[in-house]
């Protein structure tokens, strides 16, 4: 089943984005991929403040662009009752959800169904309106917790634009194999493998990426971290931690060898061993709302596979002589 894209699209560009190239910020404003805003930039069907422009002039901000989209018919999303999502906070502009492990963000080629995306869709048909019915930011499959979701076209260019100036406060909770002092920063661009698109790296010529972290708990060889992202890109916390030689617990990509501390119970062998996901709970989410202005925050319990794996590891610790 298809249906018609809106024929025409307007935006303003926000103060955050000056300086940046038009066609590096327009997939996140608009929703559009990237390949097919290239299409369009190269026909000419958009214009910077009235004028046809390239796909590389750098953006002051405050400019308008309007984008002539081209007819190609689009899937249509359906609604999908089935797809059960924790709404933990609901208004006329925004959805807050706390999604669970195993839970697909996007429809895609071959798994057009059972999605974040359709379960959205089942609780407000009129997010079909909007740009990936109104997600702004995305959660790994495996990732559990907090996003939020736009409901109108002015909560998603607010949105958007609390992503593009950071002022989107994202706190995610992560459990390392590895041990460490203190907390730091990681700034490491980060891109796509060379050799494996599937995966993402830190290489040059990557995208900027920043992530913060700071020591929650030590155990004897894991370490419970509170992570800050400043960027958004993906895989960022996953990559950035392997590359400083700190992976997630249980992660299937970057994870590496399997580490099991000296003296595990029988019980820690096997929770370790079993936990097949990232270790990693968006716990907290703070923005500003787009509706009155006002800054908010919600928080998300630590869910009971992460929680019950650190309670062995506690259990393991104390057993020590």
């Amino acid at each position: 089943m298809t249906a018609n894209q809106p024929e025409h699209l307007s935006l303003t560009l926000p103060d955050s984005v000056g300086g940046e190239r038009l066609d590096s910020v327009l997939p996140t404003l608009t929703g559009l991929s990237r390949s097919r805003l290239q299409r369009l930039l190269k026909d000419g069907r958009v214009r910077l403040n009235g004028e046809v422009c390239g796909a590389k002039p750098r953006i002051v901000g405050g400019e308008q662009v309007d984008i002539a989209l081209d007819p190609t018919p689009v899937v249509t999303h359906t609604a999908d009752e089935a797809v059960q999502l924790a709404v933990v906070h609901e208004d006329r502009d925004i959805f807050v959800i706390d999604k669970t492990a195993g839970a697909v963000m996007h429809t895609a080629p071959g798994n057009a169904g059972g999605t974040v995306l359709n379960g959205l869709l089942a609780l407000d048909p009129a997010l079909d309106k909007l740009p990936r019915a109104g997600i702004v930011h995305r959660l790994d499959k495996d990732t559990t917790g907090l996003f939020v979701v736009a409901r109108t076209e002015r909560a998603y260019a607010s949105l958007t634009a609390q992503l593009q100036e950071r002022t989107v406060s994202r706190r995610y909770r992560a459990l390392v194999v590895g041990t460490l002092v203190a907390g730091g920063t990681v700034d490491e661009p980060i891109g796509r493998h060379p050799t494996d698109r599937k995966r993402m790296a830190v290489r040059g010529g990557g995208r900027e990426a920043i992530t913060h972290y700071r020591v929650l708990q030590r155990f004897a060889h894991h370490t419970l971290l509170d992570v800050k992202l400043e960027t958004g890109r993906t895989h960022q916390i996953r990559v950035h931690m392997a590359h400083r030689r700190l992976p997630l617990v249980g992660d299937p990509v970057y994870g590496g060898r399997l580490r099991v501390p000296p003296g595990a119970s029988d019980a820690l062998i096997a929770a370790l061993h079993g936990f097949d996901r990232q270790a990693l709970h968006a716990a907290a989410l703070a923005i500003i709302h787009p509706g009155d202005g006002e800054e908010r925050e919600w928080q998300s319990p630590m869910p009971q596979d992460i929680q019950g794996l650190i309670d062995l590891l506690n259990t393991h610790a104390a057993q020590k002589p």
